[in-house]
């Protein structure tokens, strides 16, 4: 995971859809989650509990 995060910083350095104002801002909290082990197990319940709404929504829809 720490691979990904670090290659998702260099995508963001290299980034010209991203303003260079913004992007130290935004490699600054990835390092401060980085750094938060728990940070990512919290993104991961979050888009599952999420995954957990809409499923039926889009299983309905014939998507899943």
């Amino acid at each position: 995971m720490k691979q990904k995060i670090e290659k998702a910083i260099e995508h963001i350095k290299k980034s010209d859809k991203i303003a260079e104002e913004h992007k130290p801002l935004i490699i600054e909290k990835i390092k401060e989650w980085k750094e938060e082990e728990n940070a990512v197990s919290d993104v991961i319940l979050k888009l599952e509990n999420w995954w957990m709404e809409v499923e039926p929504i889009f299983a309905e829809l014939g998507l899943v």
